[in-house]
Formats: C-alpha cells, sequence, structure tokens
C-alpha cells in the first residue's frame, strides 16, 4: 500500500492521491497522511514488553498470513492484531465520528470493521488462534494485557 499524500519538496505543495475527501483544514490532511499503519507506538510498546517479560519467538508482520497480524508465533499457530481504537471502532472506547465528512468516515469504518472480522475467520479456517488487543487496553495495562497473551501461549507467569 503505498502513501495516500505526501509532500513535494520541490514544489513546496502537499500533494494527495484523491482517495478520502479533502479535509477543511490542510493541516488535518497532513496529520492524517503521517499515521502508520504498522510499527506503531503501541504495537512497539507491547512488543518490549512481551521481549522483557521473556515471552520471545514472535514474528511481526507475517505477510503470508490474512490481514498481515502485527505480532505472530508461527510455531504455536497465534495471532495478535494490535489495533488502533480510532481507526478499528474500538468497543470499549466507543469514539465518535469525526465532523466533516461523516458518511465517507462511516463506510470507512465499517470496510475496517468488516475486513477485520474477515481476516480473523480465515485465520481460524488455517487453524490459527489470533488475539485482538486494543490500543486502550495497552495504555492502561500492558502488563495485564502481557499475562494474558502468556496464559493463552501457555507459559507460566
Amino acid at each position: 500500500m503505498g502513501h495516500r499524500c505526501f509532500w513535494d519538496d520541490e514544489k513546496r505543495t502537499y500533494v494527495r492521491d484523491g482517495r478520502a475527501p479533502i479535509p477543511e483544514k490542510e493541516t488535518t490532511s497532513q496529520i492524517m497522511s503521517a499515521i502508520k499503519g504498522k510499527n506503531t507506538y503501541p504495537e512497539k510498546k507491547l512488543k518490549q514488553a512481551l521481549r522483557r517479560d521473556g515471552v520471545k519467538g514472535f514474528r511481526s508482520h507475517l505477510k503470508t498470513l490474512p490481514g498481515v497480524p502485527d505480532i505472530c508465533y508461527p510455531v504455536k499457530k497465534f495471532a495478535i492484531f494490535v489495533n488502533g481504537c480510532f481507526w478499528h471502532r474500538c468497543p470499549k472506547c466507543k469514539l465518535k465520528l469525526p465532523k466533516s465528512h461523516t458518511v465517507y468516515w462511516q463506510k470507512k469504518f465499517a470496510r475496517n470493521v468488516n475486513r477485520d472480522k474477515k481476516n480473523l475467520k480465515m485465520l481460524a479456517k488455517m487453524g490459527w488462534k489470533s488475539k485482538t488487543i486494543w490500543e486502550c487496553e495497552i495504555k492502561k495495562d500492558v502488563a495485564g494485557v502481557v499475562s494474558k497473551i502468556k496464559r493463552t501461549l501457555k507459559i507460566r507467569a
């Protein structure tokens, strides 16, 4: 997946590719395009906590699996998705929709949620277990999240 927007240094302009509606403020577009899809802060924080707690042996972003899980344990056939609360519509946070271009965002979020469900089903058909960890869970209690993962992997505390 390529960049949707980029800063053209030669022309000193911000270039869009037209897939998303044009935000009312240019800074909004720049902020949104800077959001990463992998190696996000919550993902890095969880990986760091897993290593610190001795839960090693994971692979990151295994492209051969549906949905390209953020963290997976191929030997145990266990995949972890670290989902951002905003983009994947966390059921715990119940975040509001953006105020502008509401219809676009409703459709966008519905596609994200449906794609997530489809990927989890495909993994299950392949014999993999999976877990979705929400950004807010990592922020509140990363040690608790690591404990849940250890229980799932049947690793002693």
